[in-house]
């Protein structure tokens, strides 16, 4: 083809794209079904990983949670069996009515059932071990929801090596070993979706968080590299999502705040909210999916303003020194412990 033609053509499709994505916000998408569907959520002991997995029950799917704390991914557990359970009632209760009415049977209830398992996503032996396992014993898995994350809370020149690879084996590299594991059934099936749970921090950054936004930015960049290899490799069934949440009150960053004046208008994010955006942007296969909308504004800024520009806009934020009170009180609650313990 031309290349003068071409380019007509990929500007008509650019300019088509921009009124699609306007035609979402204006009509909301149908919402695809994950019922009987395999779903894997790291992280499911607590947090954003919790809220997943009772969103994703709510939905019919199957489910199987990984985390590295056995009694609170079993506490997760417990609410998603009540969940099927409660489900599992009113189909039956619903059953005699549609009968009675002589309408078409309803459908049988799905046998729902919800698998644990104890993984430390940041040792790569031990995720692949423990997806073997999954696949004798559960199947393949459809939906992957790599959620897990762990932060250090100390400044980069005070932050122990150990830590700082700690945190990026389990908020970055456990997306490679998590997807290498499970992408090469959804490839020869062309279904499947993978979604990253990253951060407004994978975006840009702030002080005193150097490994947690490192770790990030690094999910982020592979999210968007495999929605390319897989675009590349026209294999359209698999779909991605990347979250970008902005600080969500679940208890990982207390303490940390941004100027007084600004909070009012850009409080943390309710847990429950955050999923909810979340779980809608999965289930109409959007790719990205950033909460609040402002963030989507802060990034573009930072991609068009000169350095200094940022450094002044953060400044009147209050952003730029935001992690700061998280750090002190994460250093302090390690120098009560280590008192406590007469080291």
């Amino acid at each position: 083809m031309n290349i003068l033609l071409e380019f007509f053509v990929v500007t008509f499709r650019v300019l088509w794209a921009f009124v699609l994505a306007a035609a979402k916000w204006l009509v909301r998408p149908k919402e695809k079904s994950v019922a009987g569907q395999v779903c894997l959520i790291t992280g499911a002991g607590s947090g954003l990983g919790r809220l997943f997995a009772l969103e994703f029950a709510r939905r019919r799917a199957l489910l199987v949670l990984w985390d590295i704390n056995t009694q609170s991914n079993e506490e997760t557990a417990g609410m998603v069996r009540h969940i099927y359970r409660e489900m599992a009632e009113e189909a039956a209760t619903a059953a005699p009515r549609v009968a009675g009415d002589g309408e078409k049977d309803a459908l049988p209830h799905c046998n729902l059932q919800v698998y644990t398992y104890t993984c430390d996503v940041g040792k790569r032996e031990n995720v692949y071990s423990i997806a073997e396992r999954v696949r004798k014993e559960v199947g393949e898995v459809s939906v992957l929801v790599n959620n897990a994350g762990v932060v250090s809370g100390h400044h980069l020149l005070e932050c122990p090596d150990e830590l700082i690879e700690r945190t990026m084996m389990v908020n970055c590299h456990a997306h490679f070993w998590t997807t290498k594991a499970f992408l090469p059934k959804m490839l020869e099936m062309n279904h499947g979706h993978i979604v990253t749970v990253a951060s407004s921090l994978g975006l840009f950054s702030t002080a005193g968080v150097e490994d947690y936004c490192a770790s990030k930015f690094g999910a982020v960049g592979f999210h968007e590299s495999l929605s390319h290899e897989l675009k590349a490799a026209e294999k359209d069934g698999i779909k991605t999502t990347l979250v970008c949440p902005y600080l969500v009150d679940t208890g990982m960053f207390r303490g940390c705040r941004i100027r007084k004046e600004i909070e009012p208008f850009l409080p943390p994010l309710k847990p429950e909210y955050c999923v909810k955006q979340a779980m809608r942007a999965i289930l109409t296969d959007q790719p990205m999916i950033c909460t609040p909308r402002l963030m989507y504004m802060v990034t573009f800024m930072k991609s068009i303003l000169p350095f200094e520009a940022v450094v002044c806009m953060y400044r009147f934020l209050g952003a730029d020194k935001c992690m700061y009170p998280f750090i002190a009180q994460r250093k302090q609650a390690t120098n009560n412990n280590e008192a406590k313990n007469g080291i």
